[in-house]
């Protein structure tokens, strides 16, 4: 188990970014959760296997059909194993 923090950059608000992060990680078994900051990024955390973790980066650097990702930054982390899904936090 591996885990890592991110910050997703560039037209990610307003364009089901957040809800595609949410069903490709808990496609993948990718459990942590996605939420909107207030400066207009997109703030995740994510664990679980390296491969499944390797593909929603892959995912993440692309985003959903209506965004543009300019930048991400990430961090790897220890893993927490607090959550089991992946989840949209408001």
């Amino acid at each position: 188990m591996k885990a890592f923090k991110a910050t997703v950059t560039g037209k990610v608000q307003g364009v089901w970014f957040r809800d595609s992060t949410c069903k490709i990680a808990n496609k993948l078994n990718v459990a942590g959760w996605v939420k909107n900051m207030p400066d207009g990024t997109v703030y995740l955390e994510a664990e679980g296997e390296d491969n499944d973790l390797d593909a929603l980066i892959k995912w993440i650097h692309v985003g959903s059909p209506h965004s543009h990702v300019d930048r991400v930054d990430l961090q790897w982390s220890e893993p927490t194993n607090t959550h089991s899904t992946f989840e949209v936090i408001f």
